[in-house]
């Protein structure tokens, strides 16, 4: 095998390719192994793997790496078996696969750090090379109740797996018909072509094979495509996302045949022949309507101009960004400017309205590059039902993921930072929240454990994701004892508890738990990296639910900018729930309080905090007070509260830079920016600071200490 520098021009592109191919892959695999536990067959998905299977491989010996090519030649090698076989596969075949895709996705990790592949284990080369007989083992046997018609559905032209599709959608319950589409210049005007038909219809039912057909065609066309598809629609309904007549729709289906009877002495019967489903056409030569050539199976659409994906190099948008960064800072750097000769009477109204102009533009190419890093939330999650698949079998457990993430979408970035916070919550969740099944039963559940993720985008500019099991609950009184601590009179203490680092309720690590690492990784990641939000909810015996809010990007951020003893500091505009007046007379300062006050809210008691006091910047004579004429209103732990400011300067696009150093990292500081004046202002996460000057309170008093 060569080393990864003889081919480092293309290993970059193999990667991406080969990352999309393996989670198209685990997606099909995870389909094929519901199918297997329901009996059913699944011969789309068994397909898709198949190709998904083959196209590693080419590529894998294009860059010359063995130990991908053997692994994915065995799997391959058995799913042309089970392709050919209707699609079937035996639960037994299941698992090898799951290890093959497993040690191809370890030795593509291994590449992407510049490390060589390490070979394919012998023994797992052994059991994939043996599911080839499995396969043919799990082959239909008998003929079905219902069956095609072979001059409609061109059983010539089909493979085994797409008969096995259209007869098990027949005996099911769908119908399995015949769409013929009718192109011209008229419905290509309208945008009606091959590719919007294949779409259009997609919505109806499952497409199994697409076929065009030469020769007269109705309307005087020479050319039209026959769509195979399984569909509960009616006639009217799939006419209609075709354009209408001249296309017609025929079924597929047709009785099977009777065995026929015994024979007397005067029979002159023939014998029964094969299938109508195996039959080849019965009219028509290569070439006429209705019946395809050898060259014409049409597997793949066309490529539309214009249309299609452009693979990108994060490093490349993160150029762009950064860019885009210097713009917003030169901008707020040209509006100080503009501002300065206005006051010294200077005509800057032309100027101005350049540089009002130029912020619409700078906002919208921010938008557009925004667009551009932005992933699907789903896409991002696509493989936890594997994790989860793992964990089933490690922890013996029975458990269904359910996710409903909609076409949610955040920053790359975010991502990033966010996916193993989600792992380590879902992977809690089945080894720590949920029952065995006998436990569940005992309890009155269903013996499957239900572990659900959802999420949506708020107007404020943040995604809230919520994962939710149905499970024990979490016991206050073991994680206190496992703390060594007093048992939490609220969740929020309870949650502070279970992020304490190093903290388990388990005696021995496992695989999967008893490290203390989990929750507190958690935390550090949403809370302190993201600068979010997270909160939990849990009932003893009906389950436990994390909410997380996470800002949607973490880079260009609205923000309000204010100054407070003297200094200014921006916080992001998603976090501010109100801005309010203070008047000072109106606060009222409870007796032992330590400096805090309350306002009122619209009938409500709102506690005030001196945003200077939590700085440390307050005067010797003022160590008692609360100063400040305006005050942001933020939520922490879901309660408002209150912090005083000097006054606000305005809102303005920032530039965040985080602080990774942890030397210089502090609670409730989440970056830095420049607002255009070349100095540097901190943007803060008043929730954090807040929450950390409580914690510094808490463990002061617990040391017999004091701390403000």
């Amino acid at each position: 095998m060569t080393t990864p520098g003889e081919f480092a021009e293309f290993l970059p592109a193999y990667l991406a390719e080969v990352d999309e191919l393996l989670a198209s892959a685990q997606r099909d695999l995870l389909a094929v192994e519901e199918a297997v536990r329901r009996g059913a067959a699944q011969p789309r998905a068994v397909r898709e793997l198949f190709r998904a299977l083959h196209t590693i491989k080419g590529l894998s010996a294009m860059v010359d790496v063995e130990p991908i090519v053997s692994v994915a030649h065995w799997m391959e090698a058995s799913l042309r078996v089970a392709d050919q076989a209707g699609g079937r596969l035996p639960e037994s075949s299941v698992e090898p696969l799951v290890e093959g895709l497993r040690a191809i996705e370890q030795r593509v990790r291994q590449l992407g750090a510049g490390k060589p592949a390490s070979p394919a284990p012998a023994n797992l080369l052994e059991r994939l090379e043996a599911l080839g007989p499995q396969m043919l083992e799990a082959a239909p046997r008998g003929p079905r109740a219902v069956v095609l018609d072979a001059e409609a559905a061109f059983a010539s032209r089909l493979a085994p797996s797409e008969r096995e599709q259209l007869e098990g959608g027949l005996a099911g319950g769908q119908r399995a018909v015949r769409l013929d589409f009718v192109p011209s210049s008229e419905r290509a005007a309208k945008g009606l072509n091959i590719n919007t038909v294949r779409e259009r219809v997609a919505k109806h039912g499952d497409i199994v094979k697409v076929l065009p057909l030469s020769g007269a065609a109705a309307g005087g066309a020479s050319l039209a495509f026959a769509l195979l598809l399984l569909t509960h629609s009616e006639d009217a309904a799939l006419l209609e996302a075709v354009g209408g007549a001249p296309a017609t729709v025929r079924s597929l289906a047709v009785a099977a045949p009777l065995a026929p009877p015994a024979a007397g002495p005067a029979s002159s019967t023939p014998a029964a022949g094969p299938s109508p489903a195996l039959l080849p056409p019965v009219s028509g030569v290569p070439g006429a309507l209705g019946v395809p050539g050898p060259e014409d199976e049409l597997d793949e659409p066309e490529v539309r101009r214009g249309g299609g994906l452009l693979r990108v190099e994060v490093s490349r948008l993160d150029e762009a960004m950064e860019w885009l960064a210097a713009l917003v800072v030169n901008r707020s750097r040209l509006t100080r400017a503009v501002a300065a000769l206005t006051a010294a009477g200077a005509p800057t109204r032309e100027l101005a309205a350049i540089l009002q102009e130029n912020g619409r533009q700078l906002r919208d190419l921010r938008s557009a590059i925004l667009r551009l890093r932005m992933v699907r939330v789903g896409d991002v999650l696509e493989r936890l039902p594997l994790l989860v698949r793992g964990l089933r079998r490690t922890t013996g457990k029975a458990v269904r993921l359910e996710l409903d993430v909609g076409d949610a979408e955040l920053d790359k970035a975010v991502a990033d930072r966010l996916m193993p916070a989600l792992v380590h919550l879902v992977r809690n969740a089945v080894d720590h929240a949920l029952e065995l099944p006998d436990e569940r039963l005992s309890a009155g559940k269903p013996p499957e454990g239900l572990v659900r993720l959802g999420c949506h985008a708020r107007s404020s500019g943040q995604l809230e994701i919520t994962l939710r099991d149905d499970g024990r609950g979490v016991d206050a009184r073991a994680v206190a004892k496992a703390a060594n601590a007093p048992v939490p009179e609220s969740v929020d203490g309870l949650l502070d508890l279970l992020c304490r680092p190093g903290l388990s309720t388990r005696q021995e690590a496992t695989s999967t738990s008893g490290r203390g690492m989990g929750m507190d990784i958690v935390r550090r990641i949403v809370v302190e990296q993201l600068g979010g939000e997270l909160r939990m909810e849990t009932r003893k015996s009906a389950g436990t639910t994390f909410t997380l809010r996470v800002p949607l990007t973490v880079t260009l951020v609205d923000a309000i900018v204010f100054e407070c003893a003297g200094l200014k500091y921006a916080v992001a505009v998603g976090t501010v729930e109100e801005l309010i007046d203070v008047d000072a007379l109106k606060v009222v300062r409870p007796a032992g309080a330590d400096g805090l006050g309350l306002v009122e809210r619209r009938g409500a008691a709102v506690p005030l905090v001196s945003l200077e006091r939590l700085l440390e910047r307050t005067a010797p004579g003022d160590a008692d007070g609360v100063r400040g004429t305006k005050a942001l209103i933020v939520r922490q732990r879901g309660e408002p509260v209150a912090f005083a400011v000097d006054r606000l300067l305005g809102q303005q696009e920032i530039v965040l830079r985080p602080l990774e150093d942890p030397l210089v990292r502090v609670a409730g500081v989440a970056g830095a920016t420049d607002l255009g004046d070349g100095k540097p202002t901190l943007v803060l996460d008043l929730g954090a600071l807040g929450a950390a000057r409580v914690g510094r309170r808490m463990g002061a008093a617990r040391s017999g200490g004091w701390a403000s």
